[in-house]
């Protein structure tokens, strides 16, 4: 069991109290008739009122549950004008306020089976996990029981069991969202574990390594077989009589048969076809009406009013204002019940006209992963231009990282944390959503810090969306950050998820070295500084010195690793992001040696062998023996001259 209780008490006795009773009375009467069931009760001190169960689960269990939560919410809950209740087969809830067709996504409750998965399967449980979830909630927003159960192999011996629900009353698109946020919780929650259960207002999912659902399928004696036609059929030749031909070829009555068995097929299969083709035309007319509903419900359900804003933001004060980004100001605001939010404020001259804006807003409002900003709704009135966010208190990476006093509170602990949630914000973008999003403008300023200092990274509006089978695109039009461009989009326009990777490594040893890369003197780069340590056997002088000792070396030295992975000057020679995840996650990895760094400038202080074409340029004075001694001690890889 799990309850939730919100938004202030009621009197016994008064209308509310009144009201909240009859509402109880309506869903117990109504649960078992279908499963699902809404109800408004009273024209003034309104009470709204929803119950679902478990499609299945039969009726009878349905209304046991029911029963029992409509029990509990008012122990559990007493005299709070918004509760919610819920059990394994049912869950109930009611409010003062409407909130029918409305996704409320933030996880209520989080439970974990305490058995968990061996660290050698981990990386293969996650994935198969991730893909189970995909699929089953796809499915699930796609059925009117908004329900969707699966199974997925996970080793020889063990299958994942997954289940997903949503409250009927979404939308597809809401209920997609929805899950997808919940989804995003379980690294935070139930990392590694064997099974788990997460609920939020609107949505659920549950999953275990054996089957707690049942499904059923029609017996095999109810499945009739279609009807056959008799080859002794006596309409089928004259008289009804056989002629045996003598003479050992077919008779001409079995000509005529099958002559008449063909002609037949071919007008049923031709009837079929055009049956078919009508049938797929209504349901592809019927899916994009459906599609356009949705697209406006979900446009409308994002709207803010512009008076709104100005109340929240006191007018776009310039005491509110948190910063000046590439599209425009932000401003802090806060809503009347209480939300603090960030308002981006376009600017006319920011190059994003009005179909790219509702384009940006609709994909933002599909991605829900908790290391990337979650988008709230957007504004286009009088001439304005504007994206709500959810407020994060610690602002952005760079006014901490590159502050000399604030980044005193970055210790390594911090850092790492930070490293593998920006890996995880990219590996869903980039893997694990339903659409593939290549982000084009990674860097410190667009990684929002939460309170925890959580890192989520934001501002989408040069991302570009690919297909499923999509891997590359270019355009003519190159926008972004210079220092965090990979070369073959800085060059010609190639963007893929590998020109996202060589972002995110830039940001690493940004992170890891505490300077910016477009800090160097003398026309040395940060790539080029940290390759050059790194082959020279300083790796350790690369170290943001700030922080104290001692911090993990090898651990530190692995992110140096990987981010010069990620900097390499051809994209097929990066990692992809889960290669990332999965080394970030491992204690001794063995990785590839990284090549020279694109955009690759030395200093007076390195001795470069420009004639070797090893892709080193290193000073070959120094042994390779002293350069594998100082890479083994962080238990990478070996480091030998190609």
């Amino acid at each position: 069991m799990y309850f939730f209780c919100n938004n202030g008490n009621y009197t016994n006795g008064s209308t509310y109290s009144q009201n909240v009773n009859t509402t109880l009375s309506s869903l117990t009467a109504n649960a078992s008739l279908t499963g699902f069931f809404t109800t408004s009760v009273g024209a003034s001190d309104t009470v709204y009122g929803l119950v679902q169960c478990r499609p299945d689960v039969p009726l009878n269990n349905c209304r046991a549950c029911v029963n029992t939560a409509a029990e509990g919410i008012t122990r559990f809950c007493p005299n709070q004008k918004e509760a919610m209740i819920g059990y394994n087969n049912c869950l109930l809830r009611y409010s003062d306020l409407r909130f029918f067709s409305m996704s409320s996504n933030a996880p209520v409750a989080s439970f974990y089976n305490t058995g968990t998965v061996n660290d050698a399967n981990a990386n293969v449980f996650n994935t198969q996990l991730a893909n189970l979830l995909r699929n089953i909630s796809i499915s699930a927003s796609s059925n009117a029981s908004k329900f969707s159960v699966g199974t997925i192999g996970y080793s020889q011996f063990s299958d994942i069991y997954g289940m997903v629900q949503c409250t009927r009353d979404l939308s597809e698109n809401d209920c997609l969202s929805c899950l997808q946020a919940i989804i995003g919780f379980i690294p935070q929650c139930c990392d590694q574990k064997q099974g788990a259960r997460i609920y939020a207002m609107s949505c659920g999912l549950r999953f275990e390594l054996y089957a707690f659902f049942s499904t059923s399928t029609p017996p095999i004696s109810d499945i009739q077989p279609p009807p056959s036609v008799s080859p002794a059929d006596p309409s089928l030749s004259p008289g009804g009589t056989v002629n045996t031909n003598t003479s050992g070829g077919k008779t001409s009555t079995s000509k005529t048969m099958v002559i008449v068995i063909v002609s037949m097929a071919a007008v049923s299969l031709t009837v079929i076809v055009v049956v078919g083709c009508c049938y797929f035309w209504r349901k592809a007319k019927k899916n994009a009406a459906e599609i356009q509903d949705d697209y406006e419900r979900t446009m409308e359900s994002l709207l803010i009013g512009l008076d709104t804003l100005k109340s929240a933001t006191e007018n776009f004060s310039d005491e509110n204002k948190l910063g000046q980004g590439g599209f425009g100001p932000v401003y802090k605001g806060k809503l009347i019940d209480g939300r603090e939010i960030a308002v981006k404020r376009l600017s006319s001259n920011s190059g994003q006209g009005l179909e790219e804006l509702k384009t940006e807003v609709l994909l933002v409002a599909k991605l829900l992963h908790r290391n990337l900003v979650k988008l709230l709704g957007f504004c286009l009135e009088e001439e304005e231009k504007l994206l709500v966010y959810e407020y994060l208190p610690n602002g952005s990476l760079d006014k901490i990282l590159f502050d000399q006093r604030k980044r005193f509170r970055l210790d390594w602990e911090r850092r790492y944390k930070i490293i593998v949630g920006i890996a995880r914000g990219l590996l869903y973008l980039h893997e694990d959503s339903q659409l593939r999003i290549i982000h084009r403008d990674l860097k410190a300023s667009n990684i929002l810090l939460d309170e925890q200092m959580n890192p989520k990274i934001s501002d989408f509006g040069l991302a570009k969306l690919f297909g499923e089978s999509q891997t590359q695109g270019n355009t003519n039009r190159i926008a972004g950050t210079y220092g965090y461009m990979a070369p073959e989009y800085a060059k010609n326009g190639y963007f893929s998820t590998k020109s996202d990777v060589y972002s995110f490594g830039v940001l690493v040893l940004e992170i890891v070295t505490g300077q910016k890369n477009s800090s160097f003197c003398n026309s040395v780069n940060l790539q080029s500084h940290a390759w050059l340590h790194w082959t020279s056997g300083t790796a350790e002088e690369l170290i943001d010195p700030v922080l104290a000792d001692p911090w993990p070396r090898s651990e530190a030295f692995k992110c140096v690793h990987i981010g010069l992975l990620c900097v390499q000057e051809t994209a097929a020679d990066r990692p992809s992001m889960s290669d990332i995840i999965s080394m970030l996650s491992g204690h001794s990895v063995t990785a590839p040696v990284p090549t020279r760094p694109a955009f690759f400038v030395t200093s007076r202080h390195f001795t470069v062998d420009t004639a070797n074409d090893s892709g080193f340029g290193l000073d070959l004075s120094q042994s390779v023996d002293s350069i594998q001694r100082s890479v083994n001690e962080v238990t990478i890889s070996e480091l030998y001259p190609r």
